[in-house]
């Protein structure tokens, strides 16, 4: 056992890591195992890049710059590339030498250029007031592909390059204020997702379609197909993600909540946005069903006080509507995710309580009264965070099986990757020594006949070699290593957050 940490398997400082410069031109791996022939295709990456701007640095993980990251594979090789995303915040920064705009926990020292006026009319922009740092997911809209963060602003990306193509203000073609980081890209290719939106006066959470278009222009035709009031008008709940089955729009509403006149106060005086946020202690969660024909609530259940950033998976299946999701008892993750915080870790008794999540099931008969109260059922005894399924067969379905990487910094081996089967809570694991694995992507096999036939592609970096990344091929059925692909990188290699995987045409 290390002397004095608390979790000496858990090496924080892969979160603490600054790149400092890019990948642009792609790197050969250097493979061990076999890489699958029949997988071909760019295994896209996004997450936090840089947490300094010159002396400078910022102070909450969400609020690092974000850098995109290339694993090419075609004939059983791998490439690898990074670059930042050339955010207006990232180039204001950079052109400063300093933090000048005010992120979600980190607080930018004044800008000449912007004067408190700036500031008061942006509120009427939201898009412009929030910085464009989207460095949490990337997702296609038709044949395109963009980088996302909570903000209205989203930004095309070259995906063999990584150069930042376009930056596009959702907030000019369908008034949103926020949105979630995960929309929904549908077997059509439709695309949906949830965010803030003034309809007709009044605070709303709202769903947006983009319709798919061949054209490529998803964005002029974009609409809002589904609202509900939020229960606390002045607070609206905090989203990450939301679900989406056969008949309805799923929508968890927790007891964080975002105060609109904290972020409206917050934005004159450049206060960050984490300052807005309000944690109801001993309110109940609601589980809001909006209906996909009508636009309409249709019923509310409760179920236990909860907070959470990733719906797995949700369903309806013989009158019951189920809900999956990776839950924490309140909310303290994101104060676990303060830079103070990672860097005082091994010291701080409670951390590990503050990651302590689990994989619950709501199982909801749809006939029940409104607001029934949902009694929560452990999927497994197991932390699990970033939960990925068979995406394209199985999103909005029955499904039996999940991959996720763990959240318990406590655990034997906290850097796992970690296959659930939700029917009979068995679990198995992945892991290698000093090894971190990012959210694990699933790739079917060309000719799949079973959920779990396939692959599971994962981004690694390593606690004892801060120039070194991996990408390495699961056999999804058992976790069974098939092959890897290393890197050595010119400078430190951050740990991901979220992404994509694009077949090869």
């Amino acid at each position: 056992m290390s002397e004095g940490k608390l979790y000496p398997n858990c090496d924080s400082n892969v979160w603490l890591r600054s790149c400092e410069e890019e990948v642009a031109e792609p790197l050969q791996g250097h493979i061990t195992g076999t890489i699958p022939t029949w997988l071909r295709g760019s295994l896209l990456r996004n997450g936090p890049g840089s947490l300094k701007v010159g002396s400078m640095r910022y102070k909450h993980l969400f609020d690092s710059a974000a850098l995109l990251h290339r694993f090419s594979i075609h004939d059983g090789t791998v490439t690898y590339q990074s670059r930042f995303l050339r955010s207006q915040t990232y180039k204001r920064n950079r052109a400063a030498n300093r933090i000048v705009v005010t992120e979600f926990g980190t607080q930018a020292v004044p800008d000449p250029c912007h004067t408190i006026f700036d500031r008061v009319s942006a509120i009427f922009s939201p898009g412009e007031a929030m910085s464009d740092n989207a460095m949490i997911s990337l997702y296609p809209f038709g044949d395109e592909i963009y980088a996302f963060t909570e903000a209205p602003i989203i930004h095309r990306i070259d995906p063999v390059t990584l150069d930042t193509l376009e930056r596009r203000n959702l907030a000019e073609s369908v008034a949103l204020i926020n949105h979630t980081s995960h929309p929904h890209v549908m077997p059509n290719r439709d695309v949906y997702n949830v965010g803030m939106s003034i309809v007709r006066g009044r605070l709303k959470h709202v769903v947006v379609k983009f319709p798919f278009s061949e054209k490529g222009d998803m964005f002029s035709t974009a609409r809002i197909v589904g609202s509900i009031k939020p229960r606390w008008p002045l607070h609206p709940a905090y989203m990450h993600t939301f679900g989406v089955t056969e008949n309805y729009f799923v929508i968890v509403e927790q007891p964080l909540s975002v105060s609109i006149v904290s972020v409206v106060r917050n934005q004159i005086v450049n206060k960050p946005l984490s300052s807005s946020l309000q944690w109801y202690h001993g309110h109940k969660t609601h589980i809001v069903l909006i209906s996909r024909k009508s636009g309409q609530e249709v019923k509310r259940y409760q179920t236990d006080t909860l907070f959470f950033l990733h719906i797995i998976n949700c369903f309806e299946r013989d009158g019951r509507l189920v809900v999956d999701l990776c839950a924490y008892k309140d909310a303290k993750v994101l104060d676990a995710m303060y830079i103070a915080a990672i860097e005082t870790m091994q010291s701080n008794a409670d951390y590990a309580d503050w990651f302590r999540g689990r994989p619950i099931r709501l199982d909801i008969d749809l006939q029940a009264p409104a607001m029934t109260i949902i009694q929560p059922a452990k999927l497994t005894d197991v932390g699990c965070e970033t939960p990925r399924i068979h995406y394209e067969q199985y999103n909005g379905l029955p499904y039996k099986y999940f991959y996720a990487i763990s959240s318990d910094v406590d655990a034997e081996n906290p850097g796992a990757i970690i296959k659930v089967d939700t029917c009979s809570g068995e679990t198995i694991k992945w892991w290698d020594t000093d090894c971190y694995p990012s959210e694990p992507i699933f790739i079917p096999t060309p000719d799949a006949k079973e959920e779990d036939d396939g692959v599971i592609v994962s981004a690694l970096v390593f606690g004892g070699d801060e120039r070194r990344v991996a990408m390495v091929v699961l056999d999804a059925r058992t976790l069974t290593e098939l092959g890897r692909a290393c890197f050595a990188t010119p400078s430190p290699a951050p740990k991901c957050l979220h992404g994509w995987f694009l077949p090869e045409q």
